[in-house]
């Protein structure tokens, strides 16, 4: 059973970073397409970002792009999340996601595995 933890959320203000983690269980990395997907309350899971397997092409959602940039490091088996001048309507717990598909990454519905969640606030 693949497992994916996420780490590295936290309470920031408008303008500050975080760098989210997200580890595998094991050797995964190398052989999915990994996303970010965030959800906040009240509202459903929405895309982030994500990057093919080898991490040659990366994909963000509108609303991020220019300020969040996605790497994987498949050595480590660990995909990061550096988000950059962070906005209050960034506040949402972001998950790790793996897919075996080639396409589609920023559809929910083709990753096949998903860590917990982490936290992340930014306050105004």
């Amino acid at each position: 059973q693949v497992q994916l933890v996420e780490s590295g959320g936290g309470l920031v203000q408008t303008g500050g970073s975080l760098r989210l983690s997200c580890a595998a269980s094991g050797p995964i990395v190398g052989s999915y397409t990994m996303a970010w997907f965030r959800q906040a309350p009240g509202k459903e899971r929405e895309f982030v970002s994500a990057v093919s397997r080898l991490g040659l092409r990366t994909d963000y959602a509108d609303v991020v792009k220019g300020r969040f940039t996605i790497s994987r490091d498949n050595a480590k088996n660990t995909v990061y999340l550096q988000m950059d001048s962070l906005k209050p309507e960034d506040t949402a717990v972001y998950y790790c996601a793996a897919s075996r598909a080639l396409n589609r990454a920023r559809e929910a519905e083709v990753y096949d595995y998903w860590g917990q969640g982490t936290q992340v606030t930014v306050s105004s």
